[in-house]
């Protein structure tokens, strides 16, 4: 068992098929509630950069001398980004004073969300994922992870703001 494999599988998440992406995205989501629940959403932003940069790290290791650079049990960008995307919920419930799991949609939101971005490769996401390299993997997914926040962001105020629910 290499540390860099652990890492970059999101503790061998990144092995289960099909689609090991949506199961490390999945995977990420209770890990994220815990990160709120023990330090809000500074922790919640904190976990984003360190798994940015670990997983950087352990894909660059992970990946060196082989021509795959983004093998699909590769995870811990799809952690990262899925970090990000709840960021807003996190901010949300915070700001509230509200009980995080009665933010379930936004919960369920970040992660489809997230998904979509990930998936479609959008524009800047694309040229991110095209680089072909350690940080590219990890850059791609960072990258969805803002568009899914930002949609987020839209979404709730959209519901809370014009809706007024």
């Amino acid at each position: 068992m290499r540390l860099t494999h652990l890492i970059c599988t999101f503790f061998y998440i990144g092995h289960l098929r099909p689609a090991p992406g949506t199961w490390g995205s999945l995977a990420a989501l209770p890990v994220a509630l815990a990160l709120h629940l023990v330090g809000g959403p500074l922790f919640v932003a904190g976990g984003v950069i360190l798994a940015f940069l670990i997983g950087w790290w352990a894909t660059a290791l992970e990946t060196k001398g082989k021509l795959n650079h983004d093998p699909s049990e590769i995870v811990i960008d799809e952690v990262a980004g899925q970090w990000l995307a709840f960021l807003p919920v996190s901010l949300g419930a915070s700001h509230a004073g509200a009980d995080l799991l009665s933010l379930w949609p936004g919960f369920l939101f970040s992660f489809l969300a997230f998904r979509f971005f990930d998936i479609t490769k959008l524009g800047p996401i694309g040229w991110a994922d095209r680089r072909n390299d350690a940080l590219g993997v990890m850059l791609d997914d960072i990258l969805a992870g803002l568009a899914a926040a930002l949609c987020v962001m839209l979404a709730a105020g959209f519901y809370h703001g014009v809706l007024g629910l």
